[in-house]
């Protein structure tokens, strides 16, 4: 029989910049902690096999919310530039306060990588899926496209699995039920659960954001590891060889057949490589 909380998440709540961050925790609170940060419009539940799997290993594996997402707070001043985001990270390294680990996906790797890059003395690995500081422009325009036609609502679950298809190339869902969790309803449609505001032009990959992830790379010193899709529209082989010139202690591995936007267990295919880096930087 599994111990309390390997399984069945604890929902706490640790101080950002200025608002709540929300995260299901597994495991024991005494372990070192390895922080889970999901992709722009995903939820902390895309990393719930990743987090079991290190609670079962013996660290403290807690899945966030980012701002504006989930059951986090949104931010009062509507700002969703990723530097926020980046001291959201600052905020929970500080309130851990030992040493930690930091996984990201998609806009969870930049914020960890920004906000990591700043704690050296106590981040022990920062371990990014698909992301990098120079990304691949019309990868990036498809993620706009979707955030748009997001912006007014669903009919049905069916049309927002439609969306998905469309504009993110995810395979059609035989079952779309299971998206009800990651949506909220106002006005008699169906809207995913984030701030509206998240998703405005200027927050969609605006200079300043590229300009913050080239200071953050170069500043690392923490152990770097990037996860790149086999399949990925947005990080390129030239993606990658710009990121290690900017952070030579960077660690390349491919997750083979999947794209940039990996969603619900599929975030957990490199769990294994995970557990091999931990083992490395925050051994138990």
């Amino acid at each position: 029989m599994q111990a309390p909380g390997m399984t069945v998440p604890t929902r706490i709540s640790v101080p950002g910049d200025g608002l709540e961050m929300v995260a299901d925790a597994y495991g024991d609170p005494a372990a070192p902690p390895v922080c889970f940060f999901h992709g722009g419009g995903q939820s902390r539940r895309s990393w719930a096999g990743s987090a079991r799997r290190v609670a079962r290993a013996g660290y403290y594996g807690l899945t966030f919310d980012l701002r504006g997402h989930g059951d986090s707070g949104w931010a009062a001043d509507g700002d969703y530039l990723l530097e926020a985001y980046g001291r959201d990270v600052e905020s929970i390294i500080q309130a851990f306060d030992r040493p930690i680990a930091l996984v990201g996906a998609s806009r969870g790797g930049q914020s960890a990588l920004v906000g990591g890059s700043r704690h050296a003395d106590l981040v022990r690995l920062i371990m990014l899926a698909d992301v990098a500081p120079y990304m691949v422009d019309d990868g990036v325009d498809d993620i706009r496209g979707f955030f748009r036609a997001s912006d007014s609502g669903f009919a049905s679950l069916e049309e927002a699995a439609d969306a998905l298809h469309t504009h993110l190339g995810q395979p059609r869902l035989p079952d779309v039920s299971g998206l009800a969790k990651s949506m909220r309803k106002a006005d008699g449609r169906l809207f995913w659960h984030w701030d509206p505001r998240t998703t405005a032009p200027e927050f969609l990959h605006p200079p300043s954001e590229g300009e913050a992830l080239i200071a953050a790379a170069r500043r690392a010193q923490s152990p770097l590891v990037l996860v790149k899709a086999e399949l990925s529209e947005i990080v390129s082989d030239e993606s990658v060889r710009q990121f290690r010139a900017l952070a030579p202690q960077l660690e390349v591995e491919i997750a083979h057949g999947v794209g940039h936007m990996f969603t619900g267990d599929r975030n957990d295919a490199f769990a294994d490589r995970l557990l091999h880096h931990l083992a490395l930087h925050l051994p138990l």
